[in-house]
Parts: C-alpha cells; structure tokens; sequence
C-alpha cells in the first residue's frame, strides 16, 4: 500500500456537462494533463467508459482505474506509472535503436493540430530513404501514423518522463521502384 501522505492529491476534472451539450472533451482533458504536477493523477467523471482514453493515458505513462458510479456515471483515476513510457512502433519497424542519427529536428511543441502532421509528412517527403527525422510535440499524434504508414515511412515514438511531450522518430521508406 502507498503512502498517501507522500503523494499529491489528483486533479479533479467532471467532463459530464462538456458531454451533455453534445461537445468532445478531449481537449480539456488534454489541457488537465498538461497542467499536472510531476507525480500528480487526474480524477475523471464521465458519461460513459472513456475506452479510447485508456490508451491514450497509457502512452502518456498512466495507469488507469475506473469505476462505475450512480446514474451510470463513471469516475476514472489516472495515475502516474513509475516506469517509463513505452516506445511505439510500426508495424515494420526493423530496431529503431540502429536507425541513423536523425538529419533533421522540428519542434512542433506549440503547434496546434494539424499543423505538426502536415508539417512532419511535408519533411518526410524530402529525406532519402532511409533518413531519419526527430520531431517533438505536444500530443500524440494517433492521425499521424496511419498515414506515415500508408506512405511507406517507419516511425518509433513515446511520452518524455514528464509525459508532457511526445517524441518521434520518422524514417523515410524506400525508393519506390
């Protein structure tokens, strides 16, 4: 069992209302998250089972735990896992670990969307097979690796141990022939 007295209490968000009026919190959960202190949990109240945020909140370096309350509400507890983030790979990924050093480095930290996926699709277009880029930003971009995937680039990508940037790593696919 934890110590709680040695743990900061989690950050409270009700997303109920957002949702009631037809409108997508995911934006205000994403602000929530950045604005919580190193080792902070955030405690959710929703409609429904957040599912897709599971993953989401994992990737982020969150463990989740969630719970129905009444009226068919739910509460979800978001806590810091102590391990560090995952790396993210495509499917055909062979060892990022022996890719090239990256020729180019973009910080797209304090684009909003979707300007870090046009901009990185943009860069890869103009690597050579086989070079890489680093690109640095502020959420995980899930719209992004389908379509690097569909334009035969690999890519390899985690959360910082903050949790409050996402890094990736793009290499460009082969010539097409």
């Amino acid at each position: 069992m934890s110590d709680v007295s040695s743990t900061i209490a989690p950050r409270t968000l009700d997303v109920r209302p957002i949702l009631e009026s037809g409108g997508e919190p995911f934006q205000a959960i994403m602000e929530a998250v950045q604005a919580l202190e190193p080792g902070q949990g955030l405690r959710l109240f929703a409609t429904f089972r957040p599912q897709p945020l599971f993953r989401v909140m994992a990737n982020r370096g969150f463990d989740h735990e969630a719970n129905e309350i009444e009226g068919g509400d739910w509460e979800v507890l978001f806590t810091p896992q102590q391990a560090v983030a995952p790396v993210e790979t495509s499917v055909d990924a062979e060892r990022p670990e022996t890719w090239p050093d990256p020729s180019l480095h973009l910080d797209l930290s304090d684009l909003d969307p979707p300007e870090p996926m046009v901009r990185i699709l943009s860069a890869a277009e103009t690597l050579e097979p086989g070079e890489v880029l680093f690109a640095v930003l502020f959420r995980e971009p899930l719209f992004l690796f389908p379509e690097l995937t569909k334009r035969g680039h690999q890519w390899a990508g985690n959360f910082d141990e903050t949790g409050s940037a996402y890094r990736i790593l793009v290499r460009a696919g082969r010539a097409k022939g």
